[in-house]
This record gives C-alpha cells, structure tokens and sequence, in this order.
C-alpha cells in the first residue's frame, strides 16, 4: 500500500526551500502585470512537492497560493493541483521531463481569459542552477500553436 519515493520523485526535491520570486505576465487582451513574493516548498513524504506562495500584486494586492507535485507510476507521468486565493478554479496538472531533465512541462485545462469556455494551458518549470528556476506559463491559441503569458524568475533564499 505505500509507495517509495522513484527517480522521478527525487527529480523535485531540487525544488525544496525557500524562494523568492517576480512575476512578469503579459495578457492575451495586452494588459501587464508584475507580482513578486516568497514560496515554500517541502516534501510530503518524498511523493510529494507541496508549495505554497504568497505575494503582493500592485492592482489587486495580496494573494496566496498552493501548488502540488507528485509522479504517478502507474500513468508514467508527473501529477500535481494549483489553487490560489485569485481564482475559483482547482488546476489538475499531467506532464512529463523532458529529454535533457531540465524542464517539467505540466499540462492543464483552465477557464479561457475572455470567459467563452475553456482553453488549454502550459506550466514548464525550467531548472536553471541549483538556486534558480523559471516558471513559464502560456495557453494554446486557436490556431495550435503556445502562446507565453506569465515568466517567474524563482530564487533561493
């Protein structure tokens, strides 16, 4: 009934501490925004990645955060959530490393920006050394192709 913690697992472990972090983002409708603050990750166990941030955004002040991260052997493929204090949404993320180990590309479904449905989005969590990694995300456009919307620059400390 218990599972060890795989490769996989230790793979997020890079993750663990404390960090700080800015976040540029730049709408589909154009509008900017920048918000920064502090994130704690630690492990559940060595199944799990548990993060949880908070910050101060200029237009609409203070928010939190809890991101989960996890590798589900049966389905070969990492799993997680995110939820926020901005949002009504519970994200479900799949994803995979890919081939250099470098970058976690984490799928999800989410509410489109203008409100007409839904639209797929992309998390990729880039390592980058061992106390800095970048946050991309981006949602797929009409004709296919991924298009950037928020970067977050993530430092230890």
């Amino acid at each position: 009934m218990f599972a060890k913690p795989q490769a996989e697992h230790a793979w997020l472990d890079q993750l663990i501490g404390d960090w700080t972090f800015d976040h540029d983002c730049q709408m589909p409708d154009g509008n900017t925004s920048t918000a920064s603050g502090n994130m704690t990750c630690r492990s559940l166990g060595g199944l799990w990645l548990v993060c949880e941030s908070s910050g101060d955004a200029p237009d609409s002040g203070p928010w939190s955060s809890i991101m989960t991260l996890g590798f589900d052997p049966v389905k070969d493929q990492y799993v997680g959530t995110f939820v926020g204090s901005m949002m009504a949404n519970l994200w479900l993320y799949h994803g995979i490393l890919d081939a250099n180990q470098k970058r976690l590309v984490l799928e999800t479904l989410g509410p489109s920006f203008d409100g007409s449905g839904t639209c797929n989005y992309r998390d990729t969590i880039e390592i980058t050394d061992g106390d800095h990694w970048l946050m991309t995300s981006s949602l797929q456009a009409d004709d296919g192709e991924w298009v950037p919307f928020m970067t977050g620059k993530h430092t230890r400390g």
